[in-house]
């Protein structure tokens, strides 16, 4: 049945290898379902503990939902959840609508809420007139083949700076803060208390992606997962030796009882269409635009970076079956609105499922059902150390960073946009942002050196919509 479904055989791949993959793409992405109610609700003072919950749940089923479409419409490895970045500029909007408005948080949030259900429409209709396709094509090549490799450095800064786990959460944080030190006690002045919990996360780090390297090196197909296992134990070893902590006491006191009646309470399909009316249509308008653009460019990126790297791509760069992989993420969208969380979107730790040998839906299948076991095994999902999925991000980031091998050097309308890609996917934490980047870099060029003929009018359009976000102030 798993063959005739997902076509395993005339993708090179087994059952084995799909189940594998989508345990790899789960691990390095668990993080998001405690961090996204974290985000949105979890440093707002006052009792919103019911409203935590209806996030984490919907954090949950949002994310599978969309990932059973990709499984079964799209027939792809990718993983979905709530977006990064995306989630922050959520938490912010709600918070200026209590600002604005007076309403209390949760009417704000259930406000929010409803502008992600416009955007999660808008995509649906757009993916169904191949509208979003429209777009892909029109991301001229050079950029394209740029996008990989930039995506690899974005994966190596989360693992070495906001999925550190120890430390604020800023770029390349280990890198610049620890290893930038003169002498291992300049670094233990400057880190004080924290430096112990820095030396066992550098060490799970390296210990694990090592590990990996070395077994990819001689084959092994789940290198990654076992990795990611080695590391967790010398940090489940670490914090009991030296830390003196108990990594598993959360286990203790832990409730693996869903809890549906918050999430019914406040964020089961809970729209609260006044708040729109009092924000002003302008406003309104605006918020969805932006969502719409930081989230369509940021699956486009992974969509197009992941499936170079794997294969997928054909000789003209672009993916079979690209329409149903865009739905996929509009209907997780629209899943989010619904249940209560903020934009859902292709995720890029997608990559390391890739790279354990993930190339079909199965491997999405996997990680929906391990999202939906989380709804009663959460707090063994939180168990895993940041650092020992940040070795897998590394590796993958190593990996990825190879795509540079296609991009013509010698052209510099290809070169000039990845090389600003390359620097501006990692700093501003955005795919979206880094390609309209090389968008506009890539026309200027063509512009003034005679070659406007080769920039088509849509790519010509999307660049000027980039220079108005970056630069028109609202």
């Amino acid at each position: 049945m798993l063959e005739k479904v997902f076509k395993l055989k005339e993708n090179g791949t087994n059952v084995r290898t799909e189940i594998i993959a989508g345990l790899t793409t789960f691990m390095t992405m668990a993080y998001i379902i405690a961090l996204n109610p974290n985000i949105l609700v979890g440093f707002v003072p006052g009792d919103l503990q019911p409203l935590w919950n209806g996030v984490f749940l919907a954090t949950c089923i949002a994310s599978a939902v969309g990932m059973f479409f990709m499984a079964f419409a799209a027939n792809k490895p990718f993983a979905m959840a709530p977006g990064m970045g995306l989630n922050s500029f959520f938490a912010v909007v709600v918070g200026n609508i209590v600002a604005l408005t007076g309403m209390t948080y949760l009417e704000s949030f259930q406000s929010a809420l409803c502008i992600i259900l416009i955007e999660g429409l808008v995509f649906l209709v757009l993916s169904v007139l191949s509208v979003r396709e429209k777009i892909v094509d029109a991301i001229p090549l050079g950029v394209r083949l740029g996008i990989a490799p930039a995506i690899g450095m974005m994966l190596m800064n989360i693992g070495f700076g906001s999925n550190a786990g120890v430390g604020p959460a800023s770029s390349f944080y280990v890198m610049r803060d620890f290893f930038s030190a003169l002498t291992p006690g300049i670094a233990k002045n400057n880190m004080g208390e924290s430096y112990p919990a820095m030396i066992l996360t550098v060490v799970t780090m390296f210990v694990g992606f090592f590990a990996i390297v070395i077994l990819a090196g001689k084959g092994v197909r789940a290198a990654v997962i076992i990795g990611m296992l080695v590391a967790s134990i010398v940090n489940w070893a670490g914090q009991a030796l030296f830390l003196g902590i108990n990594p598993f006491a959360g286990l203790k006191d832990a409730s693996f009882l869903p809890p549906f009646k918050d999430m019914l309470d406040t964020t089961l399909v809970k729209f609260h269409f006044q708040g729109l009316a009092q924000m002003g249509w302008f406003t309104v308008i605006t918020l969805i635009v932006t969502f719409c653009i930081i989230d369509m460019f940021d699956t486009i990126g992974t969509l197009v970076g992941t499936a170079s790297r794997s294969g997928m791509l054909d000789k003209e760069g672009k993916m079979p079956r690209m329409k149903q992989a865009l739905l996929s993420d509009a209907i997780g969208t629209v899943a989010g609105s619904m249940t209560g969380t903020s934009t859902v979107t292709t995720f890029i730790e997608s990559a390391s499922g890739v790279e354990a040998g993930g190339r079909t839906g199965l491997t999405a299948l996997t990680t929906g059902v391990m999202f939906l076991a989380c709804i009663f095994l959460a707090p063994i999902a939180g168990i895993i150390p940041p650092a020992a999925t940040s070795a897998a991000l590394i590796y993958v980031g190593v990996l990825m960073i190879t795509g540079l091998k296609n991009i013509d050097f010698g052209d510099i309308s290809q070169s000039a946009p990845v090389a600003l890609m390359l620097i501006a996917m990692p700093v501003s934490g955005s795919i979206g942002h880094a390609i309209g980047i090389g968008l506009i870099t890539y026309t200027v060029i063509k512009l003034f050196t005679g070659k406007a003929k080769d920039v088509s009018v849509l790519t010509y359009i999307l660049s000027l919509i980039f220079l108005v976000k970056f630069f028109w102030a609202v």
